[in-house]
């Protein structure tokens, strides 16, 4: 539970309908392997103590009884054990029947949650056996002391109090209003639902949907328990579909007929920092019971590496998708611009690396939206000290081949003079390499006054993480089309075009995304690049990965590392991972000057670093309590 996450599982046991003993051992065995694998939340099907298929039996004493039971049973069974239980029963109460979850640990019933909505339709007559548990609250005494019996009950870990879960049952799910709207509202951060919902054709994608939207709706883990083997197969087939999803993406699943246990990882820190982010959840409810327990908080071994590119999906189709969805944005973006500018062209300096590449194919998809020639984008490549051949040579490859109009200056001479005129002392350093820059973005704007056109600014997100840019130099432009796209998603997007491209214009993008990535800025060494960035400032999938996770989701630096070591395993070592953690922390505080005055540009993610959005913080505030960890 180190780090917020909580262990969770949901369980089918393989039962047998009307034998509670037989139902409670196989409950027993089950959380004692989810144990062993450091379970700390266990969810049973809905009725699993009985069967959910027992029809008219449930109006017998001998069942009710025996259900009870089986709950002291399980009760005692399961006292070792530091987690949290839910099983579902049949519990009878004031002259009425209810459809119950309990919830157990370490041996002590913590409280009973009714089911709210019960159908009465088509295969399902649960009102002819069952009350609804709407406006129930009261007390109990199942296990021969009172705990709460009714609705809105939050279970919450004393321990780390962004541990709360609570309960709905089957169709509480598939109504209108379902409870777990409320009960998040009010502060809990995993929904557990004991289902018994049988298998019919279309029904596990239809019932995939409504787990995934009201994780997603509820900013909430939830884990659902479907009924399996062993329930009655007179009218119906239980399938034991169980998952567990987050925030609208599914961890794990358990497929229709599937194993009997699934396991992931629910980040809760995660998901309360979430809520708290969002307006949603300003006002909690009314009426709500908090019943605490302790639980020893354990380090959790993760059930699945993290991916080490949180930007970039790992399906092939789903990442196409995404590139083209990106590019579209960044496309129409652009031409909403030009457009209200009036602006007659555009001007883009392109000197054969990734970023420019990626701001020179997105305006030739912003000038045919627009419908304008493609020969009114000028591109400019300025060769300077640090220019080789090869970037150069794509570079008018580049232009070429998708119809822009290319010109070359060189500003070797405006740049010796300009060094010569301040007084430099000829040594590489930054007034060096910054003159460059700055020269460039000079010839672009003017270009741009002389013809009416606007700037179009090439730098990626990562490198505004990071200040990885000449202030007042390609840190400027009129309008970056870059601005919220990470480095590593930059190559995906390039790499996309390159794959859906003419022989000829594929060959081009290929080599630069061969080519490594480098400002240019100091003399080449028998002819090659002597700067390389990720040299200098570090591994830029590194960076992206900490950008994702501190600064879209708010991870300490220790979390952000654990995750990263887990992520990069093999790749990275630990050391090399806090090195470079360091140099993002500090990078990300001195440089956010420069994102302060940052151009307009399109958002196309969940991480964006403009001022006037997402990300607003002050310039000179002190990363100490983020550099803390490393000399801890």
């Amino acid at each position: 539970m180190r780090y917020g996450f909580v262990k969770a599982a949901a369980a089918v046991p393989a039962i047998r309908v009307a034998d509670c003993d037989h139902n409670a051992g196989e409950i027993i065995r089950l959380a004692r392997e989810a144990d062993a694998r450091g379970v700390r939340l266990l969810v049973f099907p809905e009725l699993c103590l009985t069967g959910y298929t027992c029809g008219d039996l449930f109006m017998q004493s001998q069942l009710l009884c025996g259900a009870l039971s089986a709950l002291g049973a399980v009760a005692d069974g399961t006292r070792e054990l530091d987690m949290g239980i839910v099983v579902g029963l049949p519990f009878a109460y004031a002259g009425k029947l209810y459809n119950c979850a309990a919830v157990l640990h370490k041996g002590a019933l913590l409280g009973l949650v009714p089911k709210r909505h019960i159908p009465n339709y088509g295969e399902f007559y649960e009102k002819r056996h069952f009350a609804s548990g709407r406006s129930i609250g009261a007390e109990a005494s199942p296990l021969g002391y009172p705990v709460r019996f009714g609705e809105g009950q939050l279970f919450v870990c004393a321990g780390m109090r962004e541990f709360a879960f609570a309960v709905e049952l089957c169709e509480d799910l598939w109504s209108p209003a379902p409870p777990s709207a409320a009960l998040c509202a009010a502060g809990a951060t995993i929904v557990v639902n004991l289902s018994a919902s049988n298998e019919t054709v279309g029904k596990a994608k239809y019932r995939r949907s409504l787990v995934t939207s009201a994780s997603g709706r509820c900013c909430c883990g939830y884990v659902y328990a479907d009924a399996g083997e062993g329930e009655s197969t007179t009218d119906t087939v239980f399938s034991g579909h169980s998952m567990i999803a987050q925030n609208g993406v599914i961890l794990a699943e358990n497929a229709p007929f599937g194993e009997n246990l699934i396991v992931a990882d629910i980040d809760v820190s995660r998901l309360a920092r979430e809520c708290a982010r969002l307006n949603a959840f300003d006002e909690a409810p009314e009426g709500f019971s908090v019943r605490e327990f302790d639980m020893q908080l354990l380090p959790c071994i993760l059930e699945r590496r993290p991916s080490p590119h949180p930007f970039v999906p790992d399906d092939d189709g789903q990442r196409a998708s995404r590139c083209e969805l990106i590019l579209r944005i960044q496309a129409e973006g652009l031409k909403a611009r030009l457009a209200a500018a009036r602006a007659h062209g555009a001007v883009i300096g392109v000197s054969g690396g990734l970023d420019s590449t990626l701001a020179l194919l997105v305006t030739a998809r912003a000038f045919d939206l627009l419908k304008l020639d493609r020969a009114r984008i000028t591109a400019v490549t300025m060769p300077c000290f640090g220019t080789t051949d090869r970037t150069k040579r794509n570079a008018a490859a580049l232009c070429a081949e998708l119809g822009a109009s290319l010109r070359e200056i060189d500003i070797t001479a405006a740049v010796t003079q300009h060094l010569r005129d301040i007084r430099h002392s000829g040594a590489h350093d930054a007034a060096y390499e910054n003159a460059q820059a700055r020269e460039r973005t000079q010839v672009l704007m003017d270009i741009a006054n002389i013809e009416n056109a606007l700037v179009i600014g090439t730098g990626d997100m990562s490198e505004l993480a990071l200040g990885w840019t000449t202030y007042n130099g390609d840190h400027m432009s009129m309008y970056g089309v870059n601005c919220s796209v990470p480095k590593t998603l930059v190559r995906h997007l390039v790499r996309y075009v390159a794959l859906n491209s003419a022989q000829a214009l594929r060959d081009t993008l290929l080599d630069i995304l061969d080519t490594p990535v480098s400002p240019e800025l100091l003399p080449p060494e028998d002819g090659r690049m002597s700067q390389l960035t990720e040299d200098i400032v570090g591994p830029y999938e590194l960076h992206d990965f900490f950008l994702y996770y501190i600064v879209r989701w708010g991870f300490t630096p220790e979390k952000t590392l654990a995750l990263a070591c887990a992520a990069f395993d093999g790749a990275y070592d630990e050391a090399c991972v806090r090195k470079w953690l360091k140099v993002f922390c500090t990078r990300f505080f001195s440089q956010q000057f420069k994102r302060s005055c940052s151009p307009d540009g399109p958002k196309v993610g969940s991480v964006s670093l403009s001022p006037r959005g997402d990300w607003r913080m002050p310039s000179d505030a002190s990363p100490a309590l983020w550099l803390k960890w490393c000399e801890d």
